[in-house]
């Protein structure tokens, strides 16, 4: 790193990457003996996701090499935290997990029984749950070279990857997403946080894990309201992504909604690879700008979610966004009615409900609560708001500004469709 004068940093870097540096306010000579030194870090990240079943199983090597790709000849150290209900729903799982280790002895030195937690919401909301994971990991002295490895919903997911990448500024994750929606969309992706003050996610890290290991035999212990809630995902992104992903989508409604195996496996394989290609060429993966593209929806969906103490589901709640921003995008004048009623129409059919009491919820002042979503997605997002739309299957684009009184009228066409059905 060079230290260089104002010639010498207009001769090295540019005019282009000074330009950022100057306002009219600044516009002068620095004093003599006064430099800026400008530093450009580049850091290259990369991680497997396998997809795979019975991850567990001593004759299936995934694991192994996952947690030994970098450093084939040592023994890793590692613990696992496991959601409370997967380990219910899977009651040999422990054992698996234990055998599993012992197969691979010269890979994987298992330091403890794991650790039972609670999924869901809870998680993310209890601070003493994010207290007892440091705890866990610092009793058993976990370094930079061990490992977490979490099997569990997607927000368990979250708090173990943000108390891994706080636990010496980055303890190695591996996720073992167990539901369609962490499978297709969060387990693959770069976030980890935790709920505080009312908010979601106020507490987080963008850290990537070490690796992803999708086992479709999880997804054969859900219940069929879980299912289904994780197929939002896949629409979302089939709206703003792929449409020919969207046309499968309609095609294989039936299937899905009765969830039949081989479409749940493609729609998370094709949601997964579309999430992965995003985060490896937007150009923004750690979201420094206030673009979100992936959370079409979701600013209303993380109010929902709030609102209803999260009795809807985090699909859920993304269905009912998806609905009311491609209303909204037709309203404002960027979509066809008639592509609103292909949407609508897919989420109803795969067995969403379109309308949720909350969405009714009114503040002290007579205004919806559901419209506070915007603020705080705008404050989620550093300050400008930035909502994606739609111009068309498969063609997502950003706005800067939300028209109350179309969105009112979006909300009120999911109450007057609700009360048609």
């Amino acid at each position: 790193m060079r230290v260089l004068n104002n010639e010498g940093l207009r001769q090295e870097i540019g005019r282009e990457v000074l330009r950022p540096l100057r306002s009219p306010r600044l516009d002068r000579e620095r004093p003599s003996g006064q430099d800026v030194c400008i530093q450009k870090i580049a850091v290259a990240y990369d991680y497997p996701v396998y997809f795979t079943r019975d991850v567990f199983s001593p004759s299936n090597h995934f694991l192994a090499e996952a947690v030994s790709r970098r450093e084939p000849m040592r023994r890793h150290r590692l613990l696992f935290i496991v959601e409370q209900a997967v380990a219910d729903a899977w009651p040999e799982l422990v054992t698996d997990m234990s055998r599993y280790a012992e197969h691979h002895p010269d890979i994987l030195e298992l330091l403890a029984v794991p650790l039972l937690l609670p999924g869901g919401e809870e998680v993310k909301n209890d601070p003493a749950i994010l207290e007892r994971l440091h705890r866990y990991m610092n009793e058993y002295a976990l370094d930079r070279q061990s490992f977490a490895v979490c099997v569990g919903g997607g927000a368990l997911l979250d708090a173990v990857g943000y108390a891994a990448a706080t636990a010496h500024r980055g303890v190695r994750l591996i996720r073992v997403p167990t539901t369609v929606l962490s499978q297709n969309d969060s387990g693959v992706g770069v976030k980890n946080g935790v709920n505080a003050f009312g908010k979601k996610n106020f507490l987080g890290t963008f850290a990537p894990p070490f690796a992803v290991l999708n086992d479709i035999r999880f997804i054969e212990t859900l219940s069929r309201r879980d299912m289904i809630a994780g197929m939002s995902e896949a629409v979302k992104v089939a709206l703003i992504r792929d449409s020919a992903f969207f046309e499968w989508l309609t095609e294989h409604t039936d299937a899905l909604n009765a969830c039949e195996p081989t479409a749940i496996a493609h729609l998370i394989r094709r949601c997964a690879e579309l999430h992965l290609t995003h985060i490896a060429t937007s150009g923004d993966p750690f979201e420094f700008g206030s673009a979100r593209p992936l959370d079409f929806g979701h600013w209303a969906a993380h109010k929902l979610e709030t609102l209803t103490e999260h009795r809807l589901r985090h699909g859920e709640a993304v269905a009912i966004g998806i609905a009311l921003d491609t209303i909204y995008s037709s309203k404002a004048g960027y979509l066809s009615a008639t592509v609103v009623e292909e949407v609508v129409t897919l989420l109803e059919r795969l067995g969403f409900r379109l309308w949720d009491e909350a969405l009714d919820h009114r503040g002290p002042d007579g205004r919806l609560r559901v419209m506070d979503g915007l603020t705080e997605f705008r404050e989620h997002l550093g300050g400008e708001l930035t909502v994606t739309l739609l111009r068309r299957i498969g063609g997502g684009f950003e706005v800067n500004e939300i028209h109350d009184d179309l969105m009112l009228e979006s909300i009120d066409w999911l109450r007057r469709r609700d009360g048609i059905r």
